[in-house]
Formats: structure tokens, sequence, C-alpha cells
């Protein structure tokens, strides 16, 4: 007969479980909150509301409860009655809150990894600088005033050439 593991779960463990369920909800109910008092204020972003620090803060505490209870496999019989979908459902789930969180982390919190910095400037380099929406970003007035109207030549050039062939 196999043997049966019994493996006893502290209340402090439990807690993880319900703590998680109880952040879920709160998360949604506050996203659902803040959308509609950003509507009130202007139709603004999320990102923009003076409060979403708090948001991410949140969403770090459900990873890291989440991590919790993935590490802990004793709790997964818990997990399986209280979480719809289960232990699957929790896993899916957690990698979506995780990757809301990794994209809208603040620089403090990039900080906090040293490998953070490294990735995002790999992944920065990798962009073809020729077609750089941003070239002429800083320039001083005058330099920026040149740049347009040396495009504007071009175009009206382009323009004046076309009506040229047009017209034969």
């Amino acid at each position: 007969m196999a043997e049966m593991k019994n493996t006893m779960v502290s209340s402090e463990s439990l807690w993880y479980v319900e703590n998680y369920i109880v952040l879920i909800d709160y998360y949604d109910r506050t996203i659902s909150r803040i959308a509609a008092r950003c509507v009130r204020m202007g139709n603004i972003a999320i990102e923009e509301y003076k409060f979403y620090p708090y948001i991410l803060d949140v969403l770090e505490e459900i990873c890291d409860t989440g991590n919790y209870i993935i590490e802990h496999e004793e709790l997964y019989p818990y997990v399986e009655r209280k979480i719809a979908g289960g232990i699957e459902a929790l896993k899916e789930n957690l990698a979506l809150y995780q990757q809301e969180l990794t994209n809208n982390q603040s620089p403090d919190m990039l900080k906090a990894d040293p490998n953070e910095v490294k990735k995002l400037n790999e992944a920065m380099s990798n962009f073809d600088k020729a077609v750089d929406p941003t070239v002429g970003a800083g320039m001083n007035i005058d330099d920026l005033m040149s740049k347009l109207m040396a495009e504007n030549a071009i175009e009206a050039k382009d323009d004046f050439i076309d009506t040229k062939k047009e017209q034969k």
C-alpha cells in the first residue's frame, strides 16, 4: 500500500491562499474604480493617475503571494477547492499579473533588480535607428526650425516635380 504523505499545513500558510483570493478581488475592484475616476478626470490614462504606484504595489503583493503558494505544494489541495480552475488557473493568472507588473514597473522597482537595467538596454539596442521617430528630439528651436524648413523644401520640390510631370 502506498504511503500517504502527511503534511501539516499551518494557518499562516493557509492565510496565503485566502489573501491571494482577497487581493485578486481587491485589485479588480480598485482598477474598476480608478478607471472610472480617470474618465471623470478628463479621460486620463490610468498610468497618469497620481496614486498609480499603489496599484503596482498591490500587483507586486499578488505576485509575491501567488509565488509563495506555487512554491508550497502542500497548499495545492486548498487551491483546488478555493480557486476555480485550481492550481493551473492560479499559475496562468499569476503569469498575467507578473507580466503586467513587469510592463509597468517604476524606476525604483527597476533599480531593485540589478539585471533589469541590463535587460532594458539590450532590448532598446535592438531598434533600427535609421527610422527613429525621435531624431531631432532635444534640438534647440533654431535647429528644429531649420530641419522643418529643409523637410518642407524637399516636400515642396517633390510636389513641384510631380505637378510638372502631370502637366506633360
